[in-house]
């Protein structure tokens, strides 16, 4: 046996506790996993959803999260790539306004929105609607 023994790369979102390797931006895709078991452990149903326009800020965030997602399959994790940079955060915001309607299936949602400088300048109003919204009790970005 090596000197990480039984480890492997998909430790990285599949081991609970312990001591993982990652690069910055899968310690970053990492938090929504980390989020749900925390909320799990708390009785919480909730999930995660992460939108922004692909490549930006961080490149490969949007695959690493999907990465993540499909190694952790009873976590609900959605990333959904948007077409504009407004897109992102007004989709985020709904997963907010969501947990108002009848047949909510969550407890809450954790939102993640990414964007580089000229998108938040481009996505300001909808970040600026989705701040007087508010998030839901058990999300909330």
């Amino acid at each position: 046996m090596g000197l990480l023994g039984d480890y492997s790369l998909a430790d990285r979102y599949t081991r609970p506790d312990g001591r993982v390797f990652l690069t910055g931006i899968q310690a970053l895709a990492r938090i929504p996993v980390e989020q749900l078991r925390i909320d799990r452990a708390r009785g919480l149903n909730t999930a995660a959803f992460a939108s922004g326009y692909p490549g930006s800020p961080l490149g490969g965030f949007d695959q690493e999260i999907a990465r993540a997602a499909a190694l952790v399959p009873d976590l609900t994790i959605i990333c959904q790539p948007a077409v504009n940079e407004e897109l992102g955060p007004t989709a985020v915001m709904g997963t907010q306004l969501a947990s108002e309607q009848p047949d909510f299936g969550y407890d809450g949602v954790l939102g993640i929105w990414c964007g580089k400088a000229p998108g938040l300048d481009r996505a300001g109003d909808a970040l600026r609607h989705a701040q007087f919204a508010g998030t839901s009790r058990y999300g909330g970005p």
